[in-house]
Order: structure tokens, then sequence, then C-alpha cells
């Protein structure tokens, strides 16, 4: 597609249906930092904040998002798993299946084990950094964004506005989008996003040229969901097994990581000694990775509470 074409097809209607009818087909199915990544920090008074604008797809790209599953939680051992998940790309993972036994033993500690080793659901798009208080060197340039169900969930109220007086709008396109405030707060000790919001309708740049500019920058989607992005069955159940201490045999009722003893899983609700020692076990894992997708352990790690209780219910199917 040209960029001519791209602003021709700029309106409310058509492009936004298209996105939200692509919601709605996802609902109902079941080591070092990245460069590419933008990330937001908290400034010394314990906020945070920055301007984006999301971007249009990828030249030759459907869709402005890639959503990806994965998980991250520590086992008994002190051992990570941090993975990308299978489901993501409709296969079967060998910790959702596991995952789906536990479930269905009925035991309401094997079930709390599901929940802390249950899977994570995050988006990735292109922006646009329009300002940026704590990294002002960020103003101007393309990144990836990796946010979670909340952030997404604001794009799709905006797409579907919920009373009659509000106009949809298409927070992804460059003449008829608009900029997108990111406010964060701290609350009951997690990153919390309910503050955000979308600003006025407005061009990101009154300039064709420099925005064309912009949108060759952008960075391909579909990669981070190609296959070669994940590990196969095997060696994730490998990894699910040394991290769990299961045998190949191993089932939920004969496994040392799932003994129903309380005691036993002291270990999974100790808080992390510090946010440093948590990135060094990812960078750590991520070295021994061939994945470049690094699932991040960060404060803000329980924005999925819907899609996991959705997650639970499929389970039990």
């Amino acid at each position: 597609m040209s960029f001519e074409n791209l602003k021709k097809q700029s309106s409310i209607g058509s492009l936004t249906a298209k996105l939200v009818k692509e919601v709605e087909k996802m609902s109902s199915t079941s080591g070092g930092a990245d460069e590419r990544l933008w990330r937001a920090e908290m400034d010394k008074t314990g906020v945070g904040s920055a301007v984006l604008r999301f971007l249009p797809a990828p030249d030759g790209e459907e869709l402005p998002w890639a959503k990806m599953y994965s998980h991250a939680f520590q086992g008994l051992s002190g051992s990570w798993y941090i993975e990308n998940s299978l489901t993501t790309i409709g296969g079967k993972d060998p910790l959702g299946e596991y995952n789906r036994e536990l479930w269905n033993t009925g035991s309401e500690t094997n079930k709390e084990i599901v929940r802390k080793q249950k899977r994570k659901l995050n988006y990735y798009s292109n922006i646009y950094v329009v300002k940026d208080p704590t990294n002002p060197s960020n103003e101007g340039k393309v990144f990836l964004f990796k946010y979670g169900k909340k952030i997404f969930d604001k794009i799709m109220e905006a797409m579907q506005p919920e009373f009659e007086d509000e106009s949809p709008i298409n927070p992804f396109d460059f003449w008829v989008g608009a900029n997108f405030k990111l406010k964060i707060v701290k609350k009951d000790g997690y990153w919390n996003y309910d503050k955000s919001e979308f600003d006025r309708v407005s061009p990101l740049l009154d300039d064709d040229d420099a925005m064309e500019a912009i949108w060759k920058k952008e960075y391909s989607l579909t990669a981070i969901t190609a296959p070669d992005q994940f590990k196969t069955y095997e060696e994730l159940e490998r990894r699910m097994n040394m991290v769990l201490g299961l045998s190949p045999s191993s089932s939920p009722t004969q496994s040392r990581a799932v003994v129903e003893q309380e005691d036993q899983y002291e270990s999974y609700n100790q808080p992390v000694n510090s946010e440093t020692k948590v990135l060094e076990e990812l960078e750590q894992s991520y070295a021994r990775s061939k994945s470049p997708t690094l699932p991040t352990v960060t404060s803000a790690v329980d924005e999925d509470e819907d899609d996991a209780l959705a997650y639970f219910s499929r389970l039990a199917e």
C-alpha cells in the first residue's frame, strides 16, 4: 500500500470497523534491553506521564498491533520460566496443558499454582513519541510500545464509545487519530493507567511528507509473532520440567510441584528483594533464549486479570 492510498483510506468508519471486527475475532478464539521498545518511567514524585501517538499498520501489514501471550514466573528451584506461549499462534503449549490438568483436579492449592504461572497478555504497536518528560531525547522518534489489556481497552473504548454523545475515533490514524496522554500512578503497589486518555482528534503533523517518513520507520509487527519467535513444544516442555521440578511422566497428583502442603508454596508469595534482582534474572534467561521478545516483569504485571479469568474458564472446559 502506498502512503497516498493510506491517506485515502483515512476515515472514522471503514478501518475502525475492520479493527473492531478483528478484536472480536481474537476474542472469540481460544538479553539485553530491546532498543526498539519505548518504556514508560516514573519521575521523582512517583508518577509517570508521556504523550504518544499510535501509528497505522506498517507497510504491507494488516493490523496496527501484534498480540502476544507469554509466561513469566519463578519456580520452586529459583529458576525462572520466561517464554512466549505457543497459544499465541494457535498451537498447543506444554505449560498451558499442564495448567489445565492442575486446574481440573479441583484442588484449590493447584488452582492457586495455576494463577501464579498463568498466561500473560500483551500487545505491541508502533508509536511516535510526542512528549517524554523523563527522556526528552525520545521525542520525535518511532518505537515499539508494549502494553497490556487495560491500555488496549482504552483504545477499544475510543473506537467504540459507550455513550451516544461520544464520537468514535481511529487512534491509529495519522489524520483523524488522536494523541494518547499516558498517565501512570502507583495503586496498591502496581502501576495504574486509569487516568490515561486520548486527546482531541487532530493530525499528527501538518506535513504529509514528514508523516510518510515516520510511517517508513515503523517496525514490523507480524515479525513479533512469527514462528521463529517461539521455541518448539519439546524445548518449552524441557524448560517447564526443569523449572517446576517435574519428570517427563509426572502428573499433577504425582509432581513435587503440586504436593498438597501450603508451606511448600511459600516461596511463590515472597516478594522479590529488588527490581534489580528481577532484571538480572530476566536478562540471564533472555541470554539463554533464542526469542528476542522478552516478556517483562514489572510492578505492572497484573494488567490482564480479565483475560486471566477467561483463560481459567477455558481451562475448566
